[in-house]
């Protein structure tokens, strides 16, 4: 059994790293036939309807999923083992049929046609790619995409919940992640009406899951977090801090 959920956990954390780069390519219109800008035979007001149901599915998989009260109930079906890769699988379905689904509307909203804004843009979309992959890896990559919880029980290991620690972008603002996400949503040297409706759509589902993963964050780590919420802002880093910032790791 130890081994099955192994392998079961990585198949789970390999397919979402083959979504993910996927999903930059289909974001960014590079090397796949089918992007965010593609255009397809449907009507606009039929094609914004079909992409804000798949928005609307994939924030409530990604939501609901994570938090801790529908953990409770899953893992009376799932075990406690691969809870957390069976989310990674349910997330990439959930990416995937996006991806699959997307209906395109391909009216511009802006376009910036200088080269140098063009590079700019297509650097800072890069960098959005990069981030969100970079900034798990400064916290808990392997918990937060069930590979630690597979490998501690292969090993015959109980799980334990990581320790609170505020490394690196974290030590600036509290959810890092979703400002990579963010940007990766929306740098582009052409915004069309279905790539701004992805951006707004996932940029509010972003603002709305925040609230629930801070609640999340103080029932789990208690004071340890309400002081960290009040010495660190949420998204937009200060200048300067009259505190020093302690190595101390939220959940974003």
């Amino acid at each position: 059994m130890q081994t099955a959920f192994f392998v079961y956990g990585v198949t789970g954390y390999l397919l979402f790293l083959a979504v993910y780069a996927w999903l930059a390519a289909f974001v960014g219109n590079l090397l796949v036939k089918n992007s965010v800008d593609s255009p397809v035979a449907s009507s606009i007001g039929l094609s914004l309807a079909i992409d804000l149901g798949l928005i609307v599915l994939f924030g409530l998989q990604h939501s609901i999923m994570a938090r801790p009260a529908f953990k409770k109930i899953w893992t009376r079906i799932v075990p406690q083992p691969i809870e957390r890769s069976t989310y990674m699988f349910a997330s990439s379905a959930a990416t995937t049929l996006l991806i699959w689904q997307w209906r395109a509307v391909d009216l511009v909203v802006w376009e910036v046609q200088h080269p140098v804004g063009r590079g700019l843009l297509y650097g800072l979309f890069a960098a959005g790619v990069i981030m969100v992959p970079a900034v798990s890896l400064m916290i808990h990559h392997f918990d937060l995409f069930g590979m630690r919880q597979v490998w501690l029980y292969l090993h015959g290991r109980e799980y334990s919940s990581l320790p609170f620690r505020t490394p690196m972008f974290y030590s600036h603002v509290r959810h890092p992640l979703y400002i990579g996400w963010t940007i990766f949503f929306w740098a582009t040297p052409m915004m069309t009406i279905g790539h701004l409706l992805l951006a707004a759509g996932m940029t509010a589902y972003m603002l709305v899951a925040v609230v629930f993963e801070e609640r999340d964050l103080i029932a789990h780590f208690g004071r340890q977090y309400e002081e960290y919420r009040n010495r660190v802002p949420m998204f937009v880093p200060r200048l300067r801090t009259d505190l020093p910032v302690p190595e101390s790791e939220p959940g974003s």
